[in-house]
Parts: C-alpha cells; structure tokens; sequence
C-alpha cells in the first residue's frame, strides 16, 4: 500500500520521526491497516484457516490501550473497488502475490496470509466494543485525512501514502504505536500510549527545503497504488538526477532521493511538471500531464465529511450519488452491515474471491459456494435487467453476467458468472433492490434457506445465534466436492461447541448464571487442548474442506445481510472458527474416536453437541 520503496526509506532513518505521546485527543484509524497489523501480530498459524478467537481478543485489547489514555478512535475502513476501478492493475497484483504466499503455505513454507473472514470479525468486533466506524464507499485514504484535519488530530495508519498527505497532526505509523506498552505519565496527566510521528517538514528539509506541495508529484512519479507511468521511464533514463547529501550508501533507494532532490529545484508542482514533460517525445506530453495532474488529486483531503456521518449517521459522498445505488444500500455499506463485495458486483460487476491454503491441484475453495454468490448477484443485478433490454446486445431473457477473479490451480484467471434467476417473489416488479426490506421476513428467510437447501423446521432446535451456521454446515455438506468426511464434520462441529463453552464461560455479564459442570468442562477441555498442541500434523486434503466450509459462511453471512438478516448473524469472534483446533481434533478423531466425549463433564454441551450432529447428519 502506498508509495512505492517509501516506508523502506522513512523507516532507515529515524531523523523524520518526532516523538509523541497519545493520550486525551481524538485518533482517526485506518481500518484497513489496523485489522491487518493486528491479525499478524495475533497469529500464531496461517496455515489452519485462520483462528478469530485471539485476532479478536487483540482488537479488544488495543482499544482498551486507547481508552486507558482516554482517546477516542474513530475507524475508518476502505469500501469496494469504485466506479471507476482505477486500481484494478495492482489488486490483481495482490491478488497473484496472495495466491504464492497460499500455495507455498501449502508446502509447508513459511509466511503470512490474512485470513478469509478477519474482515468480517475486525467489524463484528468494532460493534460489539462500541468503536465508532464508518466504511467508505471506495479507498478510504482521502476521507481519513480529510476528517484528521478537520478535527486537527493524527492518523494512525501503516500507508506510506499518509506521508504525502498534508496533514496538521501528522501521521502515526502503526510500527511505532506501542500501544502494548501504555505508560504510566507524570501527575494528573495520566497514563499515554508512546509513539512516533512522521513529521513532513522534517522530511522536506532534508531534501534542500523542497516545497511541501511537491510531495504528491513525488510520490505519483515514483509509482503508487494507482499509477505506474511507462511514459516516465523515458523522463528517468534522460535526466541526470541529483545525488544529494543523503544518496551515501544510497543502494535500492537512490532513484527515490534523487527524484526528491530533482524537485526541491521548483518552487510549485505546475513548474515541475512543466519540466517533466521537456524529456517526453511531443506526443506523448499531453496525456503525461493530464494523467499527473489527475493523481496529484488522490492527495488532497477529500471533502467528504465523515464528522456528519459520526453525529448523524448519513454518509454523503459525490462518487456514491452518482452511482446511483437504493438509500438502504448505501447506508448499509458505511455502517458496514454490507460488505464492499457487494458494491463491486453491482456497480463493476465483478468481485474478488480470496485465496486461502487450500489444495491447488483441485478446483478452488470459492467453487463450493458458487449457487449462493449467484443469488446474490441475481438479487444485485435482477433491477437492471428491464434497462438492458435497450442494449440490442443483449436480449431481456439473458441473466446478468458477473466477471470473478479467483485461482485455477496456481494462477488468478477470470471467469463470467451468470447471475440465478429467483423465485417469483422477487422477480416481479414490486420487488426491486431498493424494496428489498418490504419483502416479507419469511420470504427472505425462505430464499436464504432454499439457496441452502434447508428446511427452518429442521434448525428449530438449534440456538438462534446458530442457525446460520449450522444451515452453512447442512449446504457444506451437501455441495462440497470431495464429499466432507464424517471425522471432519464431527471435528467442526466439537469446534463449534467450544466456543459455545468459551463464551458462556467467559461471559463478563454476571447476570448470567454459569453451571459449574460447564466451568468444570471448560477446564478439562482447555487441559486437552495444552497437551494436544504439539500436533504438528498437517492434511492438505482437510484444510481444503475447512476452507470450503469457510468459502460457504461467508456467502451465508452476505446473502444473510444482503436479505437485511432473516437469521441472526453469528459472532464470529466468539471463536466459531478456531482453524488450529478444527485440524488438532479431525487428526485426534481419526485415531482416538472417544475424543468426540470432550465435553462429557457438561450436560448441557453434550446435548448441544448431539442437537448439532443430529441435525446436520438428516
């Protein structure tokens, strides 16, 4: 994320750093950095899937660092892709580098892979702290530094970005934020998180006083997120690019200090990129300078004004009026009850699917799930089909089509996807998207269980917080290919019931009454899990079920939202998936089929258990 080779730089030289100490002020977060930062940091596994439980119980002690200090964090996340898809190029990118780091997790190397709900959980868990939040409707880089100045507070980010930015408190990377280390202060100052702040001016000194301003020419000539100009190579191969006092070893970052030291000779970017265009041929200095021009703007503070969206809850925002989306949608997807997958299928038509460690010779996790995410495309889509009956390329009979990138073995391909045709419920024209809500809760529920090839008979038993799941589980079993194994869906299941066990028992509400056979069983299954954990065993086969498991949740959980929740939405966080255990009891089951009595000290999970297994199994 952000300019290319810049943290690198920055980082090698504390001199561009002042010390800070955060306390009694307001904190804008990049969500997208902390759930990142946070989700690495936590992690002891990335091979297993993933384990929310720990990410979550980090996201819980990180704000109660900021509120020991008494700041008040206001997350700001990125939304989808945005009308104009202008970054496409690099998320395909990212999209490939993910995939390597997935295959070679999958031989057993090393490395570090996001997994696939901690989106999902970083939000659960923002609503559940109280942490206000708000989710742009595209990159949220310039929202979050329009709303740090007009409060007049840092950033908090890990965007090399934010150190082009004009920003009158200064940016915070996340590598400096100790906020594990929250210090006691003197007198009634109270207590402070240590941290350091990138000081621009510190930063422009030492590049012969260049002019502030010049910093986003800086950073869109030396390459972005947005922009790799092929055009400029011909600029950098003709011009002699001053070495400056701080090339000395100079090495990897030598083009990036003389660049700097190139620009500090202009007093303003017009001057510069004026000489810029002097080493292009004729005909390509036009379109140069209008593409520049253009991505200076992504550094200027937007004028957005998420403090209105903080007070009142209404997100305002140019590029979503033109869109054109329904006013519940939109509202939905900055308070984040929508996910960005979402917008991007209906104003790109086209979505991500994210790799995870999986079996690479079989077709993709995400291919399991393919009926559900096509419901949801035709419940997206299904509102412009009259209008495209104008377009004589395509007949009104023809389904919308929606262009997926995911893997083919180990490469990102994409493919086309033709949206499902609903039931006559929502296909007539009462029912549009921006009607949605008016439907029926029970023709909602109905379309969501259908699409899940389950009865709402069959999960009367099961916990309401449950449901969702469990009916995810009777789908997983139903579509996965290969067919799930019993020791597999057993193991999810005596997963699912732990963290059952984990919350009850763990429940800070002392209203609610704990059975000491729950606690008794707790403590007996935390004393298995610390014996077992040395379980180094790893089946490919099996993270490949668990991921398609995984694949399917999470277009349970969005088909749920997008229907406005006829089920409740299950807490992630709660540890609902717990990858390390998941794997730990599928291997003990297969030796020591007697593990499947883990909760035996406590009736109730035992039950609870059985309830599960009976109704998954009919």
């Amino acid at each position: 994320m952000g300019v290319q080779g810049l943290t690198g730089f920055v980082e090698e030289r504390g001199a561009f750093f002042t010390e800070l100490r955060v306390r009694d002020t307001k904190l804008v977060i990049d969500g997208s950095s902390l759930y990142h930062r946070l989700c690495f940091a936590s992690a002891v596994d990335f091979r297993r899937g993933g384990d929310y439980g720990p990410f979550a119980a980090a996201v819980r002690d990180f704000f109660g660092s900021l509120r020991a200090c008494r700041v008040a964090p206001f997350v700001v996340l990125d939304g989808g892709r945005g009308a104009d898809d202008r970054k496409l190029p690099t998320l395909r990118g990212r999209a490939a580098e993910r995939l390597r780091a997935a295959h070679g997790l999958s031989r057993g190397d090393g490395g570090c892979l996001v997994p696939l709900l901690t989106r999902e959980a970083f939000v659960q868990a923002l609503g559940r702290l109280g942490v206000p939040f708000v989710q742009c409707f595209a990159e949220a880089d310039r929202e979050i530094a329009g709303l740090a100045n007009r409060w007049g507070c840092p950033v908090l980010s890990l965007d090399s970005d934010f150190c082009v930015f004009d920003l009158a408190a200064g940016y915070c990377p996340l590598t400096h934020f100790q906020w594990q280390s929250v210090c006691a202060g003197e007198g009634a100052q109270g207590c402070y998180v240590p941290a350091r702040c990138f000081s621009a001016e510190k930063f422009c000194r030492h590049f012969s006083h260049l002019n502030k301003s010049l910093l986003p020419l800086f950073a869109v000539m030396n390459g972005n997120d947005y922009i790799d100009l092929a055009a400029l190579e011909a600029f950098f191969s003709k011009v002699r690019l001053p070495r400056g006092c701080a090339a000395g070893k100079g090495g990897k970052h030598v083009r990036l200090q003389g660049l700097l030291n190139w620009l500090s000779q202009f007093a303003e970017p017009a001057e510069a990129v004026d000489n810029v265009l002097k080493y292009l041929k004729k005909h390509q200095r036009e379109e140069t300078k209008e593409l520049l021009c253009t991505s200076m703007e992504d550094y200027t503070p937007s004028d957005v004004n998420l403090e209105d969206f903080f007070q009142t809850g209404k997100y305002e925002c140019e590029a979503a009026r033109k869109a054109d989306l329904p006013r519940w949608v939109l509202d939905a997807l900055a308070k984040g009850k929508l996910a960005p997958f979402i917008s991007d299928a209906l104003i790109l038509r086209s979505t991500f699917l994210h790799v995870q460690v999986e079996n690479m010779q079989r077709p993709s996790a995400h291919s399991t799930a393919l009926p559900i995410r096509q419901v949801i495309y035709g419940l997206l889509l299904k509102v412009s089909q009259n209008a495209e009956a104008a377009s004589p390329s395509k007949q009104t009979n023809k389904l919308p089509v929606v262009c997926e990138f995911d893997r083919l073995q180990k490469t990102l391909k994409k493919t086309f996807v033709q949206a499902a045709s609903l039931p006559t419920d929502f296909c007539d024209d009462h029912f549009p998207l921006d009607k949605l809500m008016e439907v029926p809760t029970s023709c909602r529920q109905m379309l969501l269980l259908e699409t899940l090839g389950v009865k709402m008979s069959l999960l009367e038993s099961i916990p309401s917080h449950l449901q969702l799941p469990v009916a995810v589980t009777c789908y997983w079993i139903c579509c996965s290919e290969p067919k799930v194994k019993l020791h597999q869906l057993k193991a999810l299941l005596l997963m699912i019931v732990s963290g059952e066990l984990h919350r009850i028992t763990n429940n800070p509400d002392l209203t609610v009454l704990r059975a000491e056979d729950d606690s008794i069983a707790y403590n007996e299954f935390l004393k298995w899990k610390e014996k077992k954990l040395q379980n180094k065993d790893f089946d490919l086969d099996a993270a490949h079920s668990f991921c398609q498991w995984q694949c399917c949740l999470q277009m349970g959980l969005y088909l749920n939202q997008l229907l406005c929740t006829p089920l409740s939405e299950p807490d992630l966080s709660s540890r609902l998936y717990t990858g390390t255990l998941v794997h730990r009891l599928y291997q003990e089951l297969k030796s020591t089929p007697s593990v499947e009595n883990l909760f035996s000290f406590s009736p109730k999970m035992t039950r609870l258990y059985q309830v599960l297994l009976n109704t998954v199994e009919s």
